[in-house]
């Protein structure tokens, strides 16, 4: 089976084999966020095996036109087996798709592949009983079957498919909770695509929007990252242009709440506790804010962090989506100038200012956090169990005593803690003598409020690698460059 269409994925499409190899019926559910090649994976994968059935949920469809849709789709493939009339319900359709599938060869796979599953089932629809009955009762006897169910909503499907207590409680074969791309995945997919850009350039891409499929797909060949950020993000059909409350209102219902969350998270790069993040969104304290909270984790907008030394409920949430921070940061206050003929050369001259740097030093540290497996695997910790976590201590007021903040922390199970300091620069960074003071200063801070007795480290990580001068020496015991992120 050639799979040349589909970059990267290696364990997806390792699992997606087995399961098309399987000799008993087999159940997956696939969810993530928009954009990220859901669709692109299963469709590609399975189009040209077996019999290929695809159906796909509408947004705020009523039911009648979702069965409609689901009718439409069953009668091109399986004219014969097609019911005169449009049934009026889900049970009805489902039962003629059951006769149609007794029919085919058991030889032949048959993939039956239902897309955006939380549109398709509606309010009152009754979609996931009917579901739930069609594949105990029949489907999960085709030993050459394979039912695919996919949703962007990661909340919705994990609460009512991957956790579900009723019928489809596990019945699941597996599950893909798909990602963005990491760097390395970004790297290759532009490579394959013909698309040749040095590293540092594409760190600056992953800032902008991160490894969003969809958004990779119009990078243009030749371009600077600057151009293609400008074309994307800085022109009125640009394609990144608008995506912005698009994105919430397709995932989440009542999608203020989300970006109320989003907009206070931006605000506070280094995060918010969640009772003074939900002061700051003007958002209560309840069920469905802790829901809205879990939807954004899910769908990859937000993580949570503990923070070293204190109680899993005092995580902080901090936003670590690149192209949300990207808008909200610095195309949301240019729209109107945009739609009124904009300067063409805007990001060119933004590039390199202080907001620039300022913003470029926190996003390349969530890139940190979010790529902390490669940089453990550089660090040679691969083999020890850690615990990722943020650490802040602010002194009590009145007190003489400064603050201080690490960006990472990695708590290690063989008695050794590595502070990580990230640094955003053009070139080799420099520590010059206040700057080591600092660094010195927040160590002993570190170790005298935290208690800890472990032995510290302290790593460096920037993207061209810090000059060992005589302030580097004895004070920095491991650094890393860019190139350990990939």
């Amino acid at each position: 089976m050639e799979l040349v269409m589909i970059h990267g994925r290696e364990k997806e499409k390792a699992l997606l084999k087995r399961l098309l190899s399987s000799k008993r019926a087999e159940f997956l559910a696939i969810y993530g966020r928009r954009r990220i090649g859901k669709t692109f994976l299963i469709h590609e994968f399975f189009k040209k095996e077996g019999v290929f059935f695809e159906v796909t949920g509408s947004n705020k469809a009523p039911m009648k036109e979702q069965i409609k849709n689901f009718y439409n789709e069953f009668k091109a493939l399986f004219p014969e087996d097609a019911p005169p009339s449009v049934p009026s319900n889900w049970t009805d359709l489902f039962n003629h798709l059951k006769n149609a599938i007794l029919k085919i060869d058991p030889a032949v796979k048959f993939i039956f592949f239902i897309d955006e599953l939380p549109w398709l089932a509606t309010p009152k629809s009754r979609f996931l009983s009917a579901l739930d009955y069609f594949w105990n009762r029949h489907l999960s006897n085709c030993s050459n079957a394979i039912l695919i169910i996919c949703g962007s909503a990661a909340h919705w499907m994990i609460k009512k498919v991957v956790n579900d207590k009723g019928g489809l409680y596990g019945r699941l074969s597996a599950q893909i909770k798909l990602e963005s791309f990491t760097l390395s995945e970004m790297e290759k997919f532009l490579s394959e695509e013909g698309i040749h850009i040095k590293r540092k350039q594409l760190i600056e891409l992953y800032m902008a929007f991160g490894g969003v499929a969809k958004y990779l797909t119009h990078i243009s060949a030749g371009k600077s990252s600057a151009q293609i950020i400008n074309d994307l993000c800085f022109t009125p059909n640009g394609f990144l242009f608008s995506e912005f409350p698009k994105l919430y209102e397709s995932l989440f219902d009542g999608s203020e709440k989300h970006i109320a969350i989003i907009r206070a998270l931006a605000k506070k790069r280094r995060g918010l506790y969640q009772n003074d993040l939900l002061k700051e969104a003007n958002l209560p304290y309840g069920g469905t804010t802790t829901t809205v909270l879990h939807e954004l984790e899910e769908s990859g907008f937000i993580m949570s962090f503990l923070s070293f030394g204190k109680e899993s409920r005092e995580k902080l949430f901090r936003l670590v989506d690149e192209y949300s921070f990207f808008y909200l940061t610095w195309v949301e206050e240019v729209r109107s100038n945009i739609l009124r003929s904009f300067d063409k050369e805007y990001w060119h001259k933004m590039h390199k200012t202080p907001i620039w740097y300022a913003w470029s030093g926190h996003v390349f540290e969530n890139i940190c956090l979010k790529h902390s497996i490669k940089i453990k695997e550089a660090l040679g910790l691969s083999g020890i169990t850690t615990l990722e976590s943020q650490w802040q201590y602010i002194p009590p007021k009145r007190s003489l005593e400064e603050g201080a903040e690490i960006d990472l922390v990695i708590d290690r199970a063989d008695d050794c803690i590595n502070l990580c300091e990230i640094k955003f620069c053009d070139g080799v960074f420099e520590i010059n003598k206040k700057y080591a003071g600092n660094l010195e200063r927040k160590k002993e801070v570190f170790q005298k409020v935290t208690g800890t007795r472990k032995t510290i480290f302290l790593t460096m990580i920037t993207p061209f690698g810090v000059k060992e001068n005589e302030h580097y020496i004895g004070l920095v015991n491991q650094q890393l460059t860019f190139d350990a992120l990939f």
